[in-house]
C-alpha cells in the first residue's frame, strides 16, 4: 500500500457535540440552540478568514455565545460562559472512535488531525478525550490564524508530512471541511455523526467514502486497499 495519511477533524468527527447539550439546556431551556450556536461558530469563523481577520476558535465560540443570548433574550454570566468553554475543552469520544483508530493504524495508515480549536497551554482536547497517542500530529488553525476550509490549511499539513496532497484523506463529518480539503488534492470522507447528513447539489464536490463512523470506515478501506 503506498504511504497514505488520514486527516482527522476532531469536533464532531472524534469527539462528541451533544455532550453540550446540558449546557443550553441550562442557560436557553432549550437544547436546540446548540445547533444554532455550533452553526453561527462556524459561519462566524469562515468570515473572520473571508474578511481578513482572526480569534481564536474558543474565545469565537464565548463570544457566539453571548450574542445568542442578546438574540433570546436569556442572561447568562461569566460562569455560564466559562463552563461551555470548558465543556468545549473535555467533550468525550464516540464509542467507535478508539477502535477505530486501533485498526486504520494497524492497517498502516498515518494518523493526524487538523482542527479549528486552538492548542493553548495544557491539555488539548484530544488528550483531554484520551485520544493523542494515536496521531502522529496534531494540526491547529492557529498557526496559520485562518479557519477551514482555506485550502492554504490542507496544503500545510500534507508539506509538513511530506508526503502529497493526493496521499491524504480527509475525514470529517463536515461537508464544508470536506470541500476544502478536496479543493486542495485531498480524497475526502465524510462521517455521518448525528445531524450530518451528505450535501448533493449541482457543482458540490461528493465524499468518495460515506460512513457511518470510524469502524465502517476501517471496513471500506479495507475492501478498497486503499
Amino acid at each position: 500500500m503506498t504511504e497514505h495519511v488520514l486527516v482527522f477533524d476532531v469536533n464532531e468527527t472524534l469527539i462528541d457535540l451533544e455532550s453540550l447539550t446540558p449546557h443550553f439546556e441550562r442557560t436557553f431551556s432549550d437544547p436546540h440552540v446548540l445547533r444554532e450556536w455550533f452553526g453561527q461558530l462556524v459561519m462566524h469563523s469562515m468570515a473572520l478568514t473571508l474578511s481578513g481577520n482572526y480569534t481564536d476558535f474558543f474565545t469565537l465560540g464565548q463570544g457566539v455565545l453571548r450574542m445568542l443570548a442578546d438574540i433570546h433574550g436569556v442572561t447568562i454570566s461569566d460562569d455560564d460562559v466559562q463552563a461551555l468553554a470548558e465543556g468545549m475543552r473535555t467533550m468525550p469520544a464516540y464509542p467507535d472512535v478508539e477502535e477505530g483508530l486501533q485498526r486504520l493504524r494497524g492497517n498502516g495508515y498515518r494518523l493526524v488531525t487538523l482542527t479549528n480549536s486552538p492548542h493553548h497551554q495544557g491539555a488539548t482536547p484530544l488528550e483531554n478525550a484520551g485520544l493523542a497517542g494515536y496521531f502522529e500530529r496534531q494540526f491547529t488553525v492557529g498557526e496559520h490564524r485562518v479557519f477551514k476550509p482555506s485550502t492554504s490549511l490542507y496544503t500545510h499539513v500534507a508539506s509538513a508530512l511530506g508526503v502529497e496532497p493526493g496521499q491524504c484523506t480527509m475525514v470529517a463529518s463536515h461537508t464544508w471541511d470536506l470541500l476544502g480539503a478536496q479543493s486542495a488534492g485531498y480524497r475526502g470522507v465524510l462521517i455521518t455523526r448525528p445531524g450530518n447528513a451528505p450535501l448533493t447539489a449541482p457543482g458540490v464536490p461528493q465524499p468518495q467514502i460515506v460512513a457511518a463512523d470510524l469502524l465502517q470506515l476501517n471496513d471500506v478501506l479495507t475492501r478498497q486497499r486503499l
